[in-house]
């Protein structure tokens, strides 16, 4: 029996039908086909936490997937069926490809926890101003008004319970592009925001401002985005001159003096400056051409918000702290309440989240989740039952679990805490159904069933195979499943059970097409034979490795028989050096020390 709780036992008290349901359940990481071209398709789903996920989507207008990050709504688990509205969240001009930077550098997470919207977050587009660029440059293609306004908006509409009532902002560069989607695309936003952004892209100077920034942040030439200064794709994505296209859109604008704030290091030389240079002139710079944009609403009597402070550089704590200011006006925008759930916990989901004072503040009420009662908070939920108690759920590991499907998936409920592991490495959770395993470098991954009971028998973690690098998934063509682990992965049918394959083995496995190959799945876990060699059976054959012949197939029939006459590799012929292959009138298969042909299903042995 397992000895990580009363999992284990109920599986094998169910049996081999619940087994094999279970095994053909969803993944956590959720792959799709392959797009077909032209088409905008999400090819991955990954679950980070329960309410923030990371899609990687096809762009046609870029042919490159981009990753999009979604912070997903407050009431996103207590109302299933309920659809919110988007904020879209631009980053800065050294965007990076891992990360947005409103999460990565300011804390959007956090702030947006209770919060009902969606917040869409994409990851990417250095120096890119998420424009669609007249050429590719520096080994980009950029399109991204296309992606931003065309190609992710139906996707998020369709499959993300996103509405159509959306908002967006931004910081210095995505405090421009935030301006120029809504001014270049009428209808598409109810609100907008720019935080030390430029908002005059076409005055004296600005196009070689723009051009030094974007040589400066990646080696990107300005001319390859609009074309050269004073061309029509400079005017065209100048948000002053697009002002009178804003005219019912809810603007706020925002931008520092320049002049050292609470949130810079005072200049040593210079009284009132900071020691960053840099952002005090790209603030003041962001300043000019805000007012000068604000100056033009006024004449076209176009109602915006201006906050200009009296201090602050253009760094992020500023950036983060004007996100903050600007919500009450985008949640009205936006059609949705400010935030801040009228909540409370007790019984026993309170006296957990007493103890876990981590979880944070809470964000529902109780509501009921499959067979469980179930509360969210700022950094997880609890989940209660008379028969399991209740238990947190959190992170990557809840991540891992809603993305399963949660108290309704074969998983079940939790049967205790999140804990770390002896090797000081990996964390476990365990469910009435399985298992939970995370470490930084797999990630979190569900394993259950016969797979957890077969790496159950090899040792968990501490085993041959280390920890699952992903989540179970169907076997293509025949019906069976497998799940990769660190070092070679589990393969299970109803007829064969759980066995492993691994090394050069697994590589001429993979070779010949898996189980899809005439060797069908495994039917016994690799084992040691002379010569340091090793082998591995299957349902058609086993495949045969040594340091000297490498690793070949040899499959059931006449060959097969007639090396065990000999002996196998212990015999005269010693081990195989090809596969089974054609010849006139048969079949051969060369070895060490001769081959075997077989013509009218008679072998022949040759010895050398």
């Amino acid at each position: 029996m397992s000895k990580r709780g009363v999992a284990a036992s109920l599986r094998r008290i169910l049996g081999l039908a619940a087994v094999t349901a279970a095994l053909l359940a969803p993944t956590v990481v959720v792959p799709v086909a392959q797009s077909q071209p032209g088409v905008a398709e999400i090819q991955r789903v990954e679950w980070l936490s329960d309410r923030r996920v990371a899609l990687t989507v096809h762009s046609p207008a870029m042919n490159t997937p981009i990753q999009v990050q979604m912070l997903l709504a407050r009431d996103w688990n207590s109302h299933p069926d309920a659809k919110f509205p988007m904020m879209l969240m631009l980053d800065g001009l050294r965007a990076m490809d891992d990360e947005n930077g409103w999460t990565k550098d300011a804390d959007a997470e956090g702030f947006y926890a209770d919060k009902n919207v969606n917040v869409v977050l994409p990851v990417g587009g250095q120096s890119s101003w998420y424009t669609d660029w007249l050429s590719p440059d520096n080994g980009r293609t950029y399109k991204w008004e296309t992606f931003l306004t065309k190609e992710l908006p139906p996707l998020l509409e369709r499959d993300w319970r996103t509405t159509d009532v959306r908002g967006v902002e931004g910081l210095s560069m995505g405090g421009t592009a935030a301006m120029n989607l809504a001014g270049r695309n009428p209808g598409l936003m109810k609100f907008v925001a720019s935080y030390s952004g430029l908002l005059t892209t076409t005055t004296l100077g600005m196009p070689q401002a723009i051009g030094f920034a974007n040589k400066d942040a990646g080696g990107f030439d300005a001319v390859a985005m609009w074309g050269p200064p004073g061309g029509p794709e400079w005017a065209a994505h100048d948000p002053y001159l697009l002002a009178d296209q804003l005219k019912g859109v809810s603007m706020y604008v925002s931008s520092g003096s320049g002049l050292a704030g609470t949130h810079d290091h005072a200049s040593a030389d210079v009284p009132l400056l900071s020691d960053n240079w840099a952002g005090t002139g790209l603030e003041i710079l962001s300043r000019l051409s805000t007012q000068n944009f604000v100056a033009k609403l006024e004449k076209l009597a176009i109602p915006v918000q201006a906050s200009y402070r009296p201090a602050g550089t253009h760094t992020w704590p500023y950036w983060d702290f004007e996100m903050r200011q600007s919500w009450p006006q985008a949640a009205k925008a936006l059609g949705v309440d400010e935030g801040g759930a009228e909540c409370g916990a007790g019984g026993a989901i309170g006296g957990v989240a007493q103890v876990a004072n981590w979880l944070g503040n809470c964000l529902t009420g109780e509501y009921h989740s499959g067979p469980a009662i179930v509360q969210d908070f700022a950094n997880g939920r609890v989940f209660f039952s008379p028969a399991t108690g209740a238990h947190p759920v959190s992170g990557r590991i809840g991540g891992a679990y809603t993305g399963f499907g949660g108290a309704s998936s074969p998983l079940g409920l939790p049967t205790g805490e999140e804990r770390g592991l002896p090797d000081g490495r990996g964390r476990l959770q365990t469910f009435e159904g399985g298992s939970i395993y995370w470490t930084p470098q797999t990630g979190a991954q569900v394993i259950r069933g016969a797979l957890l009971d077969a790496w159950d028998k090899q040792g968990f973690e501490g085993g041959p195979l280390g920890y699952p690098t992903a989540a179970e998934a169907r076997t293509p063509s025949r019906d069976g499943a497998v799940q990769s682990f660190e070092h070679g992965p589990l393969f299970y049918s109803a007829a064969t059970g759980v066995h492993r394959v691994q090394g050069f083995i697994l590589d001429k496995y993979g070779q010949l097409g898996f189980e899809n190959s005439p060797l069908g799945f495994p039917v016994a876990d690799e084992a040691p034979i002379k010569d340091f060699g090793h082998f591995s059976r299957f349902e058609g054959g086993s495949i045969y490795w040594s340091p000297l012949s490498g690793a070949w197939s040899v499959r059931n029939g006449p060959v097969s028989d007639a090396w065990a006459a000999q002996g196998f590799e212990n015999g005269r012929l010693g081990y195989p050096t090809s596969d089974e292959f054609p010849v006139a009138g048969g079949v051969q298969q060369n070895f060490q020390t001769g081959f075997i042909v077989v013509r009218d299903g008679k072998p022949e042995v040759h010895g050398v």
